[in-house]
Order: C-alpha cells, then structure tokens, then sequence
C-alpha cells in the first residue's frame, strides 16, 4: 500500500518537472551567472521530491530510520539509483525550487466563496533555550499566542470549504494576524466570505478586505456591540473550526513542527514538503456544502 502511494506522489511531481524544466533551471541560475557544479545524480528531482513528500504522510517520524529502514530496504525496484543517507541529505536542498514551485502551482486548491484563515505557530525551540538558538537568530522571534508564549514562527493559512489549501503566508512569531501585508499577498484570488476568529477584528482590515469584495466575518469581544448576521453567515461562523482540524493534521500528521532543524534550507524545505503532502490526502476536514439557485447554502460536517 505505501509504495502504490509513491507512483500517485511521483507521477504528478514527474510530470512537473519535465514541463517546468527551463523554469526551474533559470531559476537556478539566475542571469547565468556564476556555475556551480551540478554533478550528475542516481536521482532526479521529481524522486528526491516524492521520497520527501511520502515522509510526511503519518506513517514514520524520524527521517532516517524511515529513509535507511524503508527506502533503502524495500523501494529499490522503485528508486533504481538510490543513494547513501548523507548524500541524500545533500542533496534534498537542489529540489528547494521545484518543490516550492510545485506546492504553489499544482497543490493549491480554488476559492468557492466561502473560506477560513488562521495563524498557528512553529516553534523553533523551547522557549527557554530561545537565548542559545543559533540556528534562528535574526529569523526567529518571541510571540504569544493561545497556547503561552513561543520562540519561533507564524504559519498563517488559507483554507476553502473543502479543506484544501488556498494560501499560506510564513512571519516571525511576533507578527500579528492582522498584518495588512500578510493579508493582501494572501487573499488575491480569494472572493466572497473570509471567516477568522477574534483575532481578525479590525474595522481597517474589513474595509480592506471589502474594497476587494471580500467579507470579513469574525466573532465579537464581550465589550462590543453584536452585528446583525443571515442565518447562513452565524452557521458559518460556527463552522471555523474546520481550520483547526486541517492545523492539528498538519502538526500531528505531517510533522510541520519539530525542533530539530539544522538549518534554515532544512526548516522551509520540511515546511514545503509537510504542506505538499497534506494537499496529497485522500479525505481532508471538510464541510457538506450544497448551493441552491435561491443563492441559499445547505451545511452539514461531512
């Protein structure tokens, strides 16, 4: 079963690859300038991507018990010119670009009208060893969220009704959720209703989000005055949760969050590789959602 999920993981990734070949090589070296040696590997990126991506599916937890116990001992016949441990590890950072490319052009979902954003955080280490990390010094910073405070990053998240990812957007834990940049790079080709928790209140940020025709609905503080909601938009409301099931997959199942990071190459490559492999589920968190021609909508939790 785990290795007929490495030809669903390959085919798309290898299909990529080949049509975006010139892009990704430009990318690489930029205005062809300075060469670097680009030695000739037993793996092509579209393998080097889907040996990454299959890690983040739930089934293993550290990389090289999975990487020695599992693809060296039982994928041979599918990865013919599989390399030693250390070498892998090298050379993952070649397929930065094209995974990053892939995540952004073949994994992101399409906005229906109704759509969830949320921030959850990354924590880079302890907070109480934040004065000894070198690895993030000057990347990462102090925040506070729900859960305390954290020394590491924000992961801010755009979701439709069907679970699928529309939009994500990486700050410093100290940025807030209603970061006008954040959320204008966010939302271009998001439309209709933008659902948040209390977070998002801010009468700037809804005249913001309006001008593009999107509508901000959030819950109100206890020393606000209630704003008067369609029955469809207060079940809506009651529906933000699903954003916390698709965070709580990505944490738990994906392994987005670890501290165990050598490198700031190493955390955005397990922060690409943990959202391409959740756009690769079969069943995400999703909502039964049915439009009827009087414009009503019909809800249920699938």
């Amino acid at each position: 079963m785990l290795k007929d999920k490495f030809t669903d993981i390959f085919v798309p990734v290898d299909d990529f690859c080949k049509e975006s070949g010139d892009l990704i090589a430009s990318l690489r070296l930029p205005g062809g300038e300075k060469k670097s040696r680009n030695r000739k590997t037993g793996l092509c990126d579209s393998e080097v991507i889907a040996i990454l991506l299959m890690f983040h599916h739930g089934h293993f937890t550290n990389f090289k018990h999975y990487y020695l116990h599992f693809v060296a001992a039982n994928c041979g016949d599918l990865f013919p010119g599989l390399l030693s441990y250390n070498r892998f590890v090298e050379l993952q950072r070649r397929v930065a670009i094209p995974l990053m490319l892939f995540l952004k052009t073949r994994c992101m979902g399409r906005s229906r009208g109704i759509n969830f954003i949320d921030s959850t955080h990354i924590k880079a280490c302890h907070i109480k060893r934040e004065k000894q990390n070198r690895v993030f010094r000057g990347f990462a910073e102090k925040g506070h969220g729900t859960m305390g405070w954290f020394f590491g990053f924000k992961l801010h998240l755009i979701i439709n009704d069907k679970g699928e990812l529309l939009s994500y957007y990486l700050t410093k834990g100290n940025v807030d959720d209603r970061n006008t940049r954040a959320i204008t790079a966010m939302t271009k080709n998001i439309f209709g209703y933008l659902i948040g928790d209390k977070g998002y209140i801010s009468k700037a940020l809804s005249e913001l989000l309006f001008n593009d025709g999107i509508q901000l609905l959030t819950k109100v503080r206890r020393n606000m005055k209630g704003q008067s909601m369609t029955a469809t938009e207060k079940i809506l409301l009651r529906k933000r949760a699903l954003i916390e099931c698709v965070n709580d997959e990505l944490k738990n199942i994906c392994k987005l969050e670890h501290t165990r990071h050598r490198s700031v190459d190493g955390f955005l490559l397990n922060l690409a590789a943990s959202l391409g492999a959740y756009c690769f589920f079969p069943k995400k968190p999703s909502l039964n959602i049915e439009f009827v021609e009087d414009n009503q909508l019909s809800l249920a939790i699938a």
